[in-house]
């Protein structure tokens, strides 16, 4: 019988999934950019990503939607994964992490 993991560990392994999502123009990843305001998963296995882009009309979006998805359905406990775009609160950059502003040469 496979124990049941807790929300917790669930949640750290979304987090480490979505830090592989690099943006292809910053080479950096989702996480480190701001980009990722919020994090769901229900009882049923259903994982909503609340995230923005750097720009309203990126073209990436569906890109990085896809890329979200492939990795979040490796996680076991999630069976379904929608990514939702919002606008509000508008991305700036001091949503980035210090090591994002590093290394895009921002101080």
């Amino acid at each position: 019988m496979t124990e049941k993991r807790s929300n917790q560990a669930i949640k750290d392994d979304i987090l480490a999934g979505l830090e592989e999502v690099v943006d292809p123009e910053l080479g950096i990843d989702i996480v480190n950019l701001g980009l990722v305001y919020e994090v769901n998963l229900n009882e049923d296995g259903h994982c909503e990503i609340q995230m923005t882009l750097t720009t309203m009309g990126c073209p990436l979006t569906d890109l990085l939607a896809d890329m979200v998805e492939r990795q979040l359905v490796k996680i076991p406990e999630i069976t379904e994964v929608e990514v939702k775009f919002v606008w509000e609160p508008a991305w700036t950059m001091d949503k980035m992490s210090r090591y994002a502003k590093m290394a895009l040469g921002i101080h």
